[in-house]
C-alpha cells in the first residue's frame, strides 16, 4: 500500500528555500508517477509539478517554472520539491500526490495523498 509522508515544510523569508521529501512508507510507489500539489486557505489545491516513475520526464506549473525542481530518488523511496526564490504567495500547506499510471497534472487524477507540509513564507 502506498503511504506517502511528506517532511521539510517550516517558515522562510522570501527569497530563502526549501526543499520538500516525500516518502512511501510502503515501498510501492517506485513505478508510479508522482506530483506535488499545495493549498492556501481558501483556495483550490493546486497543481505544481510533476515526474515521471524514472524521473526521466519533469512537468511544471507555470506559477513555479523556474524557481521549483521535482526530482526522484528510487532507491531511497522518495520524491523532492527543491523551492526557491519563495514568495510569500507560496505560502500553502504542500502535498505529495501518486497514481499507478498515466498524467497526475490534476488533483482528481491522484489515487494517494499524502498527509501535507506547511510551507510559510513571509515577507
Amino acid at each position: 500500500q502506498v503511504q506517502l509522508v511528506e517532511t521539510g515544510g517550516g517558515l522562510v523569508q522570501a527569497g530563502g528555500s526549501l526543499r520538500l521529501s516525500c516518502v512511501d512508507s510502503g515501498r510501492t510507489f517506485s513505478m508510479y508517477p508522482m506530483a506535488w500539489f499545495r493549498q492556501a486557505p481558501g483556495k483550490e489545491r493546486e497543481f505544481l509539478a510533476t515526474i515521471s516513475w524514472n524521473g526521466a520526464i519533469t512537468y511544471y506549473a507555470d506559477s513555479v517554472k523556474g524557481r521549483f525542481t521535482i526530482s526522484r530518488n528510487i532507491a531511497k523511496n522518495t520524491v523532492y520539491l527543491q523551492m526557491n526564490s519563495l514568495k510569500p504567495e507560496d505560502t500553502a500547506v504542500y502535498y505529495c500526490a501518486a497514481r499507478p499510471t498515466g498524467d497526475l497534472r490534476r488533483p482528481t487524477e491522484a489515487n494517494y495523498w499524502g498527509q501535507g507540509t506547511q510551507v510559510t513564507v513571509s515577507s
